[in-house]
């Protein structure tokens, strides 16, 4: 069985993604943060990551760019998930019960305009949604609620007091599948690369990069930019673009090569997009 690192424990919501995207294959490496997660693929103790890497609300987490970039990992494919955040506590709470709730800032972010009605609760800030959850239950936490899935409350016997309270119910996060060496699939199964590459400092580089790409007929569906800080005021640029054809990617690949600096394919996979 494939050993999967997660960020989180059973009932996260990379849980939930490894789930779907392995088909309950695997067993768990839990990592408490990112770079815990990183460094089991490294050291061998896994096989395969899975990392959140922007949210539709709260954007991109450009930490996790930074991790697959500089530690040469290939993204091998994506799952975007519908984020549900569900109030939860033990058994037997009420909200009136509630003084505080812990979760992750980003789950905290998406659900902050439904704390407004409870100016009683103090939001807290935690490492991971599901955690919460299970320490919750493991030292019999009262007064105490956790933001996180409808599986985690199921695993650690939880009460939802409130169902999906995000703000914002068409609320997806992407996530990428990644690993140390490259996946090798078909040509003409993939239809999505995330490259990354830098500019010289002058006018219209990023606009003729940008004609290229559409001009061999690429849709550009992500582009982020990060500071490299060894070189102040010069960026790296991190994109996504999808193709019906690989032949069109191919050739605008050749073109970038020649155009960009440091030009880099951090991943060639299938979309994951619905």
């Amino acid at each position: 069985m494939k050993i999967i690192a997660i960020q989180g424990v059973e009932g996260s919501n990379h849980h939930i993604v490894a789930n779907t995207f392995f088909k309950h294959n695997f067993t768990l490496d839990k990592c408490m943060s990112f770079d815990a997660l990183v460094d089991s693929l490294l050291t061998r103790k896994s096989e395969i990551g899975v990392m959140a890497l922007e949210n539709s609300i709260a954007g991109s987490i450009i930490p996790n760019y930074a991790l697959i970039d500089s530690n040469n990992l290939h993204i091998i494919g994506e799952h975007y998930l519908k984020i549900s955040m569900n109030f939860m506590a033990l058994k037997g709470q009420k909200i009136e019960n509630i003084t505080e709730v812990y979760s992750h800032p980003m789950a905290l972010l998406q659900c902050k305009n439904y704390f407004k009605q409870y100016p009683h609760i103090k939001l807290i800030e935690d490492k991971d949604t599901a955690e919460v959850a299970e320490r919750i239950q493991k030292n019999q936490l009262k007064g105490i609620a956790a933001l996180a899935s409808k599986q985690a409350a199921e695993i650690f016997d939880l009460e939802i007091l409130a169902a999906d309270i995000q703000t914002i119910q068409n609320n997806a996060t992407r996530f990428v599948i990644v690993q140390t060496s490259n996946s090798v699939i078909s040509k003409e199964e993939i239809n999505k690369a995330s490259l990354k590459f830098e500019l010289d400092h002058k006018r219209g580089s990023l606009a003729a990069v940008l004609n290229v790409l559409s001009d061999c007929k690429l849709n550009l569906t992500k582009i982020q930019s990060l500071p490299r800080i060894e070189t102040p005021w010069k960026y790296s640029f991190f994109v996504d673009v999808t193709f019906d054809a690989y032949d069109n990617y191919d050739k605008a690949k050749s073109i970038m090569q020649i155009m960009a600096e440091d030009f880099k394919i951090l991943g060639e996979y299938k979309n994951g997009r619905i």
